[in-house]
């Protein structure tokens, strides 16, 4: 580019940093996407107070059939394959996802929510101690003040 700056080119799909770290979300979807019984992934990076940089946050859509996605093996499945920075820290549970008409995931809403509990009807589990656990109105509080350390 001239004035020895370098532009990285060969980047695919979106990017968020996460502890002095690059994540590329269509790299993370494409492993959770191999896991039994998901249809669907959306991956992105969410705002936590008291950090550098977004956390990641995956939004994951269930084959129909499915009510109960096994967290631990989910979570076993993505520490072999992923880089401990890139594991999503918060899950969501959803139904569907939203789209533009090119079929590219919109994101932005789902950035702006973040992990807030009142936003839907959608379960939310946090990564604590290498385990997804339900997201309370209390450790969301805890998060928010700084007092959760990922």
């Amino acid at each position: 580019m001239g004035f020895g700056h370098t532009q990285f080119v060969d980047r695919l799909g979106d990017t968020f940093r996460w502890k002095g770290e690059n994540v590329s979300t269509l790299e993370v979807e494409g492993i959770i996407n191999q896991f039994q019984g998901i249809l669907e992934s959306v991956v992105y990076g969410v705002l936590v107070p008291e950090n550098s940089g977004r956390a990641g946050m995956a939004l994951l859509i269930l084959e129909d059939n499915l009510k109960q996605l096994n967290l631990e093996k989910f979570y076993t499945l993505l520490s072999k394959e992923l880089p401990t920075y890139a594991i999503p820290l918060f899950l969501r549970i959803g139904k569907e996802t939203q789209t533009t008409n090119t079929f590219k995931h919109q994101k932005h809403a789902l950035k702006t929510e973040g992990y807030n509990i009142n936003f839907k009807e959608e379960r939310i589990y946090v990564l604590q101690h290498k385990k997804y656990i339900p997201l309370t109105a209390e450790l969301k509080k805890q998060i928010d003040a700084g007092k959760v350390k990922f």
